[in-house]
């Protein structure tokens, strides 16, 4: 993380300011005048930036200018007298995160200082993204179509419109028409629609003013503004809510658009690329996707190849995975044999790409040996019943057995047993999966399976005596008894 400035020339308060962030194990950096600063700022940039607002020679607001106009999304807090109203309001005019009135009090200082810095972070890990593009493979004759239309629109700045079944990569085709279009060196900002709450989804689009709403304490800016020059990729477009899509539209329609809360129109160079997994025709006909809009998208349409269309990409795309999840855990990459290869290839695998990356995450942790056989594959496999979708939280009453995303926290557990910290390893390629289909609530999700699959267990142990398992868990009956209704565990009773 990168260091706090503080420009003022009253060397009191920036002494005052180095030691409170000190004490927050928070590095700083400081500077006598705003002329420091804006020459500092052309070799490096800090995470927040507090400057007084009167001092000699450049002013605050010229610095905050100056900030604002080649760094927006960095943080900005300014240190005004307490009776210099308009000093306050020209600094949120010209951008600030928010002001300090003197004389301040340091706990609050330090407080608002720490706000800056999440919101700063937040902002880093959208703006940053992957450094590299992942690879997209494939040698079928579909996917070499799709090569071929990334190719062709590689100089442009057409609107996209991605379809196909989920799985398929089709934030990997937006990142790479992103990669190979004049926009490269921008921001590639992604979202999945259905994955924010209707509510807090124009804010995440659009950005909001400071009190726009309860709990607005600042200024944020939306995505559009984030991919600024860049491209903005939208995942699940069908699912926008229909009041939205008129937003969108607008945008598309003028390039303007407001904040939540606001009343300046904002301008936006972005290029959308958007993405869905649904028939939006049919949703059109069903009068739940703007017909408008849908025509402002379909631009230019690229269909994605499901598994099943590009069969023989399967080997390929196995040692792929096997390799990058042996990466991942630190661990030799495990190899398949040619007739279990041939067994997954004659299969549907309806969660296309995704899940065969999730199938191969399972294998490096579960299978026993170095060589895969269909043996050691899960056995909703080899049943023919196919391997769950990441995302899609079995109930809590459907056994701590069942697989969620990658892998089942309790299948094979003779193989998990065999390292201490087997299910660790697990847990964590579980979570990484939820988190990158961008499944919400995943500490609510992994936490109630992981009580479920507890207290299941010890049930097993105590032959269902509910009080003796409290006991073995080191929780109390009346906590037991709770959870137990809570997850609809069955089978349990009174001692």
């Amino acid at each position: 993380m990168k260091p706090i400035w503080i420009v003022d020339d009253d060397e009191s308060i920036r002494w005052v300011l180095e030691k409170a962030l000190a004490r927050e194990n928070l590095a700083t950096k400081s500077f006598a005048n705003a002329r420091d600063a804006i020459a500092a700022l052309e070799f490096e940039t800090p995470q927040v930036l507090v400057s007084d607002i009167r001092m000699p020679g450049d002013s605050g607001l010229d610095l905050l200018q100056l900030v604002k106009s080649r760094f927006p999304g960095l943080p900005v807090i300014i240190i005004t007298a307490f009776s210099d109203l308009d000093s306050a309001v020209a600094a949120f005019q010209g951008g600030a995160f928010e002001y300090l009135a003197k004389p301040f009090d340091i706990d609050k200082a330090v407080e608002l200082i720490r706000r800056a810095l999440d919101e700063s972070l937040r902002e880093t890990s959208v703006e940053s993204g992957p450094s590299e593009t992942p690879e997209i493979l494939g040698q079928a004759p579909a996917m070499q179509e799709v090569f071929r239309a990334i190719g062709r629109l590689s100089q442009s700045n057409v609107t996209v419109l991605i379809t196909g079944e989920s799985g398929t990569g089709k934030e990997l085709v937006a990142r790479a028409l992103h990669k190979h279009s004049p926009r490269a060196a921008q921001p590639f900002i992604a979202l999945n629609t259905a994955a924010i709450p209707k509510d807090l989804l124009e804010s995440e689009l659009f950005g909001h003013e400071r009190g726009a709403f309860t709990g607005a304490q600042t200024t944020r800016r939306g995505r559009f503004e984030q991919a600024e020059n860049g491209t903005l990729f939208l995942d699940e477009i069908g699912d926008m809510p229909f009041d939205l899509q008129t937003r969108l539209l607008r945008v598309l329609s003028d390039g303007h658009f407001y904040r939540v809360g606001g009343h300046q129109p904002l301008k936006a160079n972005v290029r959308v690329i958007t993405a869905t997994h649904q028939n939006l025709e049919q949703r059109v006909r069903d009068g739940l996707f703007r017909e408008d809009l849908y025509h402002r998208l379909n631009v230019i349409r690229l269909r994605l190849p499901s598994l099943r269309e590009r069969r023989e990409d399967i080997p390929i795309l196995v040692r792929h995975f096997l390799v990058q999840s042996a990466k991942q855990l630190g661990v030799e990459a495990k190899r398949m044999s040619d007739s279990t290869l041939q067994f997954l290839s004659g299969l549907d695998l309806p969660g296309n790409v995704r899940q065969l990356e999730n199938l191969c995450n399972w294998i490096t942790v579960m299978a026993p040996g170095q060589t895969v056989e269909v043996k050691d594959l899960p056995l909703e496999l080899t049943q023919g019943q196919g391997l769950d979708q990441p995302g899609h939280a079995p109930p809590p009453d459907s056994g701590a057995g069942a697989h969620h995303g990658t892998v089942s926290l309790t299948a094979a557990p003779e193989a998990a047993a065999a390292s201490p910290d087997g299910w660790l390893a697990l847990l964590e390629l579980q979570a990484a999966s939820m988190l990158s289909s961008g499944q919400q609530e995943v500490m609510g999700v992994l936490g109630r399976q992981f009580e479920s699959a507890l207290i299941r267990t010890a049930l097993k142990h105590t032959h269902g005596r509910k009080n003796d398992a409290a006991v073995r868990l080191g929780i109390g009956r009346n906590t037991i008894t709770r959870k137990i209704a809570e997850l609809g565990i069955d089978g349990a009773k009174d001692d």
